[in-house]
């Protein structure tokens, strides 16, 4: 019985696959040997990137008989059709996608004449749909940061390159090295603090990308788990598309079979740790899918194998290639991949400290390297091994491990420092026929200016408002942290507080026990706000996200959520309340206990205010949590200080707070609605009003028309505390400010360059 074994493809995917069973069994380290010399002899001929064809060995990941074509770079988009149509349909042997006969350009007739395996689809699946791609172009880009010098950090130095529709173009590189960067100047998308130098074309033309013509995926997921993947993606369409509500469902299903997620359309997004979500690979795809409704002609994406395994990293690179045969330009980072990955790219960028080592095809990459004097071992990824000679932290481990030797008696293949590693590396690509041929196809790619990219409109304010106060109320409801959970617990406070002061009766004596009850019932139901604030940071992350796509704004993310919290926060107000006045026996008059009902309201829509305050500013959960609760103790006390006569006097620094207090002016208010129009008997003769008495106890306003007056500076301070969200959620945005990059450092966030 002949015993099965595997060859490996040594100088495209370095990976094993089956032998043909018509060829006999040799030995497989002198087959291993033979491809690694050929592979060797064949560096000296790689004097132009066109003349580099694969031999038949050379697998992809297709389906048997079907040979990857070469990428020439003399290939160039034809602008006369841009427009390709693609059927998705079932086929001998498995799914296929298979391109019509009106190509974008010569490249993607040839590119396409193969077939790509797709992940499973529906039985009797067709979808026929045209996307337009584009090309992107990119001459002597630089990017600088503003640094103690200003502009002195040069993240991007001089680089060149271009992306073709219908092709993956991957951005490499170590950690640092600027790969998000680019992406992000190539995107138009660079903070304020960056300024850029070169130029960018588009379709031959220098313009910017216009809204809806492409899409960004972030490198962190930004979803709403108590949302069904249907329903987030379908949302997501009526804030970025106009028109009506019906013709944006076939968009959706469109983007759900196009990520291959007809499997987990019906399923909640999860992710919380009482919801079990999708899986990390699913969750990437409805991330790339939000993008995909809006058909745009370039997607790029940030990581799209962030936090992946090889498995979900494999089926995340086919979904899209197969998207890419379409038509649709994709340009992405990559910080590391598996060489079946590897196969999957037509293009590399690689980087290194902003230096542009290489760009072109991914098998004219693996001859650089031999060229350069580093050639790909035979059992290593073509990946793993570029990063390894260009990652400057090798160093540290090799000086670590200096006197160590692995089983071959080498620590490593490269045996130079990396720094001089890099240099030979960008001197070998400067002076080669890849950097030669990368110039000429960029000066004929913007010789000619093909179609403009036209914005394809967006939805109305209105609309917005309506479909983000719909969303929010919808993950109210299935959220149960969010206003549920306070809702039962401003209950059983009411029912504590309202059982511990019950019976009090309404005699003179009874006042300061009343103004206790009052304070203590107001100031502890504005804490129980802390259980919202993980929900809170979740809606201000998910708006950060739609904001830099342009699907929302400041005002409409602010109107949708006030409308949508109103009926929760009166749902709260008036069950707690009510409870909480009969229990302690207050006024038994309808109208006084509307008042009470309403000005609890007020209370909790300034608090509500103050939460989102500090949640945008912080970001981060235990930082929130403990500013809320520092800032509700000392407007507490300061309330109590100066407002309370029986008590001791405070610092001199909470007198200013005490006025700026909400807890000062809801008190007050519950205070003189309480004892207004009421008066106490003092012996047989004398009466005093229940203004006097509640003052002897609480400083209170004679004025009779004072609780009004407290309502209405309860609500300037709701509306003031929103405006002052926007205004910090246009700084978030923009991430221009002192205090936003003061914040971010002292807690530890990030700086994604």
């Amino acid at each position: 019985m002949m015993t099965p074994f595997y060859l490996l493809s040594s100088i495209h995917n370095s990976r094993f696959l089956p032998s043909p069973p018509q060829i006999q069994r040799v030995d497989i380290m002198e087959e291993i040997q033979s491809q690694s010399d050929n592979y060797r002899s064949s560096s000296s001929s790689a004097s132009s990137p066109a003349s580099r064809v694969p031999s038949s060995n050379f697998f992809y990941l297709r389906k048997p008989g079907a040979l990857r074509q070469p990428i020439s770079f003399e290939d160039s988009p034809d602008w006369e059709e841009t427009d390709v149509e693609v059927r998705v349909e079932e086929g001998g042997g498995g799914d296929s996608i298979n391109t019509a006969t009106t190509p974008i350009s010569p490249y993607l007739s040839k590119h396409n004449s193969g077939s790509l395996p797709s992940p499973p689809l529906p039985e009797g699946a067709v979808v026929s749909r045209k996307i337009a791609g584009a090309t992107m172009v990119w001459k002597d880009l630089t990017v600088t940061i503003k640094g103690k010098r200003k502009y002195s950090d040069r993240v991007i130095k001089s680089s060149n390159g271009y992306a073709l529709p219908g092709t993956m173009t991957v951005i490499m590189g170590p950690g640092k090295s600027g790969k998000s960067t680019l992406l992000r100047a190539l995107a138009g998308r660079l903070d304020d603090s960056a300024k850029t130098y070169g130029e960018v074309f588009v379709n031959g033309a220098k313009s910017k990308l216009q809204y809806g013509s492409y899409g960004y995926v972030e490198r962190k997921n930004t979803l709403i788990g108590s949302l069904t993947v249907r329903e987030f993606l379908y949302y997501s369409a009526l804030l970025q598309l106009p028109g009506f509500f019906y013709q944006k469902k076939s968009v959706v299903e469109d983007a759900i079979l196009a990520m291959s997620l007809g499997d987990y359309a019906n399923k909640l997004i999860g992710g919380h740790c009482y919801m079990k979500g999708l899986p990390s690979g699913e969750r990437r795809r409805v991330s790339i899918a939000r993008e995909l409704v809006m058909r745009p002609q370039v997607l790029f994406i940030d990581e799209p194998l962030y936090r992946l395994d090889s498995v979900s990293a494999l089926l995340m690179m086919v979904t899209l290639k197969k998207l890419a045969s379409t038509g649709c330009t994709l340009i992405f980072t990559i910080y590391q991949s598996s060489t079946e990955v590897f196969g999957l790219y037509d293009r590399i960028c690689l980087l290194s400290n902003g230096n542009t080592l290489f760009f072109g095809e991914t098998l004219a990459c693996l001859q650089h390297f031999s060229n350069a004097g580093f050639p790909c071992p035979i059992m290593q990824s073509p990946s793993d091994h570029f990063l390894r000679a260009i990652n400057t932290d090798f160093d540290r481990i090799i000086a670590m491990c200096k006197t160590w030797q692995d089983d071959n008696g080498d620590f490593s293949s490269v045996n130079m420092d990396t720094a001089i590693a890099i240099r030979t590396l960008e001197e070998t690509y400067r002076s080669s026929a890849d950097a030669a041929a990368v110039e000429n196809m960029i000066l004929r790619l913007t010789e000619t200016e093909g179609p403009t990219l036209k914005s394809k409109g967006k939805a109305n304010s209105a609309t917005r408002i309506a479909v983000l106060t719909w969303r929010s109320l919808l993950i109210m409801s299935r959220e149960w942290k969010y206003y549920w959970l306070r809702l039962i617990l401003c209950m059983l406070l009411a029912l504590c507080v309202g059982t511990a002061f019950s019976g009090l009766g309404h005699s003179l004596s009874s006042v300061g026990t009343r103004v206790a009850a009052i304070f203590v019932f107001v100031s502890f139901a504005s804490l129980l706000s802390i259980v919202g604030v993980p929900a809170h940071l979740k809606e201000v992350k998910v708006y950060g996200c739609e904001d830099s796509n342009q699907h929302s704004g400041g005002f409409v993310f602010l109107t949708g959520q006030v409308f949508a919290s109103l009926p929760f926060l009166f749902l709260i107000s008036i069950s707690s309340s009510l409870v909480f006045y009969f229990l302690v026996g207050l006024r038994n008059d309808f109208s006084f206990m509307m008042y009470f009902v309403l000005n609890f309201f007020m209370c909790l829509l300034v608090n509500e205010g103050i939460v989102l305050v500090v949640a945008t500013i912080l970001q981060d959960m235990f930082w929130t949590i403990s500013t809320l609760v520092f800032l509700h103790v000392v407007m507490m006390l300061s309330a109590g200080y100066f407002r309370i006569r029986s008590a001791l006097p405070g610092p001199v620094w909470m007198y200013p707070i005490s006025y700026i207090s909400f807890h000062t002016y809801s008190i007050q208010g519950l205070l003189e609605n309480e004892y207004d129009g009421t008066s106490f008997a003092v012996g047989q003769v004398r009466t005093i009003s229940g203004y006097q008495a509640l003052h002897n106890v609480y400083d209170v306003s004679p004025n009779e028309n004072s609780k009004w007056k407290n309502l209405m500076i309860l609500s300037l301070m709701a509306i003031a505390y929103r405006v002052l969200v926007f205004l910090l959620l246009h700084i978030r945005v923009k991430k221009n400010s002192f205090l936003f990059r003061f914040v971010c450092c002292k807690i530890g966030m990030n700086d994604r360059r």
